[in-house]
């Protein structure tokens, strides 16, 4: 190993790879992967950009396939109405989603960075592609960044942003329709401007952020702002599955010469990872905070070993105990745990959504109300009712009393109908006979109708004489 590779050695965790020694950005030109795991990433991302893209636009029976309406509090997913009074079935979904990050990352790693985030999808398959396809090569790129402001740099600058700005304005109003609908952005963009100034300034700051983000901050957001980046290195053990060097088969490193039985190990040194890599790290120097998973130094790696007819694999998927003890992967207690944890909860969230009602009523007894003793002997307590329709359907509901004698009578209206997607309040009374009321305070139950279905039963209380 030469002086230089020692003194990388001792200092390359001194800092993150996109800061350099003086704590300036060191801006990173990754030069374009290709190989096996480049076109599975790219089939996914195809798909995944697709899906991201046109979900807006799918529908079932008139409602969106998914809308997260935070500002009115609605949520719409697989056609489903969900209100605030269904959050905590979004609260399990939430544990569910953060146990299933922290298994996946306990098995694979930073699997979920390098293949399905959105930052890494639109970077690494949306604007660097754009970046390659105007400015060319990484050395072509640095050299037009260090260079004079000619002609040519001036229109490919202009031409790179300006391509920027219109993926970040889409991306800002794909995220606008999953939040409003579909219906309702083309509605807003078809009105006058006048009419949504701050919906328009919204929608400017957010193109700009993303803007900023692709453009400027880039990798940052991997090795400096994102938590889970931050955080995934402590899900880690010996027998996490991730992309990792083989020292053991690859060192001491040495330059290959053609036509020389080789004593030294299999990286020649060519540096094709490192030169692939989008967050700059060199994957020998063991497993960093900064590697995103991406598998482009694995394909950089089997090009280079196939072009010198080495075994593939010496960068490859792997725990730390199959490179250090050649045992395969072990799925152990841990990871045993979060399993049996995740499908417990996928099980509660499976229950929980097939048994949520369209239909929810709170019934109560109206406070600093006693009650009234009426004509033919009948006891009267008077009571308030929120019944909230999920669907978008208008729906006659009855009220009655189970298990005792008594009649409904309605303040104000002689039935009620639910509007589609409405919280109805409804103020009634109840009578029941005074020879049925034994006690001061009577456990009563109200069934709640639609036609002769009875969609739910409310206990409440019904305060009569003393006995």
């Amino acid at each position: 190993m030469t002086d230089e590779e020692l003194l990388h050695a001792e200092t390359f965790r001194d800092r993150i790879s996109n800061v350099t020694e003086k704590g300036n950005r060191n801006w990173i030109y990754a030069l374009k992967p290709k190989g096996k795991w480049t076109n599975y990433r790219k089939y996914l991302a195809f798909f995944y950009l697709i899906t991201f893209f046109t979900l807006p636009f799918i529908k079932m029976n008139d409602l969106p396939f998914m809308m997260i309406n935070i500002i009115e509090g609605k949520f719409i997913l697989f056609s489903k109405i969900f209100w605030p009074q269904d959050f905590f079935i979004f609260a399990i979904a939430m544990i569910t989603f953060i146990v299933f990050i922290v298994l996946f990352t306990v098995v694979f790693g930073r699997l979920f960075c390098g293949w399905v985030c959105p930052q890494t999808i639109f970077m690494e398959f949306i604007f660097r592609p754009i970046e390659w396809m105007i400015e060319g090569t990484p050395n072509q790129q640095r050299k037009l960044n260090d260079g004079a402001w000619t002609g040519e740099k001036i229109f490919k600058k202009t031409f790179k942003h300006f391509l920027f700005l219109v993926f970040s304005f889409a991306i800002a109003h794909t995220f606008l329709a999953y939040i409003l609908g579909i219906d309702e952005v083309i509605a807003i963009i078809r009105e006058p401007v006048d009419d949504h100034i701050g919906l328009l300034t919204g929608l400017i700051i957010f193109t700009l952020l993303f803007y900023g983000v692709y453009a400027f901050v880039r990798d940052i957001v991997c090795t400096t702002i994102c938590p889970y980046g931050r955080l995934q290195s402590v899900m880690f053990d010996k027998d996490t599955m991730q992309i990792a060097y083989d020292y053991k088969r690859g060192e001491p490193r040495g330059k290959f010469k053609k036509g020389v039985e080789r004593t030294e190990g299999d990286c020649i040194g060519c540096n094709k990872c490192v030169q692939v890599c989008p967050t700059g790290i060199d994957i020998r120097d063991g497993i960093q905070m900064e590697c995103v998973g991406c598998t482009a130094c694995i394909d950089a790696c089997n090009e280079v070993m196939e072009s010198v007819h080495l075994e593939k694999g010496l960068i490859r998927y792997a725990s730390e105990n199959e490179i250090s003890t050649g045992k395969k992967f072990h799925f152990n207690t841990r990871m045993k745990a979060y399993t049996i944890l995740l499908s417990v909860l996928l099980v509660v969230m499976v229950i929980m959504i097939a048994s949520r009602k369209t239909v929810d009523a709170h019934i109560t007894r109206v406070k600093g109300q006693t009650y009234q003793e009426m004509p033919n002997h009948q006891i009267s307590n008077l009571y308030d009712a929120k019944i909230i329709n999920k669907t978008r359907e208008k729906i006659p509901i009855t009220l009655r009393l189970e298990g005792l004698e008594g009649v409904v009578k309605l303040i104000g209206s002689k039935d009620i109908i639910l509007k589609e997607e409405s919280i109805g309040e409804f103020t009634f009374f109840l009578e029941i006979p005074e020879s049925l009321i034994q006690h001061h305070s009577t456990k009563i139950k109200i069934g709640v109708y639609r036609g002769g279905e009875k969609l739910q039963t409310i206990q409440s209380k019904f305060l009569g004489p003393y006995q």
